[in-house]
């Protein structure tokens, strides 16, 4: 854990503020739900919830089948960080913030197609190598939970219908098997 120097009072409803500078830095928004851990040394940390945690294992499936289908770099997000890749990339992206241009996608809550007639979108700030070529947004019962990316190597290659079709398939399933 690292020290901010911040402290904060916890006010007489029992709530506290987590200071903008640590919800910027860590992407914290309005509405996020928190997961509270306690340890026996008396800390209390809070964590990102992500409602796509608990399906890592079978994100990285659908990934791997899906890769395997098409030949392209599969991936899974939550609103956050990349939680499953196939098909090449995985040191580079798994575990990496998504980038803002890909947040904007999921808020519009459409679908993105590399067409060529724009500049490609990085999938994570720390790499430009890997380029999206297609992005679905996974919905649940109205809620934003991340997306389904095709990833193309360097020069991204206008998508055809098959891959377009896919995610938004996965993207449906995933948020349909996140409603049960």
């Amino acid at each position: 854990m690292k020290a901010t120097g911040i402290v904060r009072r916890i006010d007489d409803l029992g709530r506290v503020v987590i200071p903008k500078e640590i919800r910027r830095t860590m992407r914290i928004r309005e509405g996020d739900p928190l997961e509270i851990y306690t340890s026996r040394d008396g800390e209390v940390i809070f964590k990102k919830y992500s409602l796509l945690g608990g399906v890592e294992d079978f994100a990285a499936q659908l990934c791997d089948t899906m890769s395997r289908s098409t030949g392209s770099i599969c991936a899974v997000t939550d609103r956050d960080t990349i939680i499953a890749v196939a098909g090449g990339g995985k040191r580079e992206l798994m575990g990496r913030h998504i980038t803002p241009e890909l947040e904007q996608i999921m808020e519009s809550r459409k679908i993105y197609s590399y067409t060529g007639e724009t500049r490609p979108i990085p999938v994570s700030d720390s790499t430009d190598k890997l380029l999206t070529t297609v992005a679905a947004p996974i919905l649940a019962e109205g809620d934003l939970l991340g997306l389904v990316l095709f990833i193309s190597n360097d020069t991204p290659t206008v998508t055809g219908d098959a891959e377009y079709k896919l995610a938004q398939t996965i993207a449906a399933f995933l948020g349909r098997h996140m409603e049960s």
